[in-house]
């Protein structure tokens, strides 16, 4: 972990923002500066949805002339150190000699770490005297988060009270920051800097909410709300941001270290009067803009409106799926009740009121029930999903339908050939009819060589029958089938 670690990393020595001059030998001492968050002039941040995010933000920055050690505060506690660019919006401003990113901080654990060898006083109540009382003692050994000490000429440990120290330990800070040491020609330059970071992440949510069915055609009308679910677990804020999201599945040469879990949650639903996001394409990804600043709080979730549509059809399936080892063996009775999926099927286009690259993500469904409350009806994930293309969610499956598969034939052709006989009995005890599709993943050379149903070549691999079930009632489907798989 970069914290146990306990030491500043050297990342580059370069010259940059000072024309075509090079970078000075350091000679003598620097003047240290500070920077914080304070001195933003602007803060953009782009978060991507695989725990990345690109922070820029310019400061204007009071440097003085000459060697300084500039410490640059309020910066992401899960930075990526090698990603750091800094650069003077002024011209000649400064070169960079050094640049170090410290996350040596200043703890109780460490200020006792930093102290082995040295002594230190401890701090404790007589309880006889009702006086506190000052004992000097030499820290040995901090192992294991337990100080170890020596007291007059006795080693001991877990003394009670209040540990004093007589100075700060070099190189302890209170956050991290980045330091850079500098050849300044400017006095108050104004300084850009980018970072990649971990600990920012967002993904989207969607709420739908589905009408009643249309008996004629098995279509209900239904309403669509993406969400924005951001996340900042970076340990600073950034306040006033401007905010784009990048929805794609990006390439990074290794993926950045877990961040720190959050002590806090917290959620902040977007205001009225627009202000929302912007989409448009970005290499081969798509790029939401959010078209106002906002306040990305350190250990937040914020959940900002991505976008609505209203009457949208939606399309209600139920599947029944076998399996393609079911022809390559002798099985008779496989499947007694077995469940049947339910499916609903959305097409992204702008004639059913959609047509908007969707982000990956979770989509949460409801219903009304007869006394018009809406119930949580399922939820399922979907992947990154072009205009233009159809949305599959996976409800669960169906409580009133149900089907028995048995295998009524077995014929061996030969060492890679059989011949099978199938008899699938769908079930339904609704009071009103329903339609169910029988999906048979067969794979390898297949031929149907009779079927009671009439059945369809979905692809290669796929035989499909739609069943109509009658209200209360029985549909069987029978079908003889070759397979030959080498």
């Amino acid at each position: 972990m970069k914290r146990a670690l306990g030491m500043a990393i050297l990342l580059a020595v370069a010259a940059c923002g000072g024309g075509p001059g090079r970078a000075k030998t350091p000679s003598g001492p620097a003047v240290s500066r500070v920077s914080t968050a304070a001195q933003r002039t602007t803060i953009a941040v782009t978060v991507y949805n695989n725990n990345t995010g690109l922070v820029r933000e310019v400061r204007n920055v009071d440097l003085g002339a000459g060697r300084v050690s500039l410490e640059f505060r309020d910066v992401s506690t899960a930075i990526e150190p090698a990603t750091v660019h800094v650069k003077s919006l002024s011209d000649g401003a400064f070169s960079v000699l050094e640049q170090n990113y410290r996350y040596d901080l200043l703890t109780p654990e460490k200020l006792l770490e930093k102290s082995v060898g040295k002594t230190i006083r401890i701090y404790r109540l007589n309880k006889e005297t009702g006086k506190e009382e000052v004992i000097d003692a030499e820290v040995l050994s901090t192992e294991d988060g337990v100080p170890v000490l020596r007291v007059g000429n006795e080693i001991t440990y877990g003394i009670p009270g209040r540990f004093g120290f007589s100075e700060l330990p070099p190189n302890l800070i209170a956050k991290p920051s980045l330091v850079w040491l500098l050849e300044s020609e400017a006095p108050k330059p104004q300084v850009e800097v980018s970072y990649l970071s971990g600990g920012l992440n967002w993904e989207a949510d969607y709420v739908l909410s589905v009408g009643d069915e249309a008996e004629a055609t098995g279509i209900s009308k239904a309403d669509l709300i993406g969400w924005v679910t951001l996340t900042n677990q970076t340990g600073t804020s950034y306040q006033n941001a401007k905010l784009k999201l990048v929805a794609g599945d990006v390439q990074r040469v290794r993926p950045p270290a877990d961040a720190p879990v959050m002590d806090e949650m917290k959620a902040e639903e977007s205001g009225g009067g627009g202000g929302g996001f912007k989409e448009e394409g970005f290499f081969e990804y798509h790029l939401y803009s959010l078209e106002r600043p906002t306040n990305l709080l350190a250990s937040e979730t914020k959940q900002v409106t991505l976008l609505e549509g209203h009457g949208l059809d939606v399309k209600r399936r139920l599947i029944f799926a076998g399996n393609n080892g079911y022809f390559r063996g002798q099985y008779g009775q496989i499947a007694t009740n077995q469940k049947v999926g339910v499916f609903l099927e959305i097409e992204n286009t702008e004639k059913n009121h959609m047509g908007m690259p969707l982000p990956k993500g979770t989509i949460r469904v409801y219903k009304a029930d007869s006394g018009g409350m809406k119930q949580f009806v399922g939820e399922d994930r979907i992947d990154h999903t072009p205009r233009d293309e159809k949305i599959t969610v996976k409800m669960g499956e169906s409580f009133d339908v149900v089907g028995d598969r048995k295998q009524t034939d077995y014929d061996v052709i030969s060492s890679c050939v059989t011949e099978t006989a199938w008899e699938i009995s769908l079930r339904n005890h609704k009071d009103k009819p329903d339609e169910v599709i029988v999906r048979e993943p067969v794979g390898g050379d297949w031929t149907l060589l009779q079927s009671s149903q009439t059945s369809v070549k979905e692809d290669a691999n796929t035989l499909a029958f739609t069943a109509k079930i009658p209200a209360r009632g029985q549909t069987k489907i029978t079908y003889r089938i070759r397979v030959k798989w080498c």
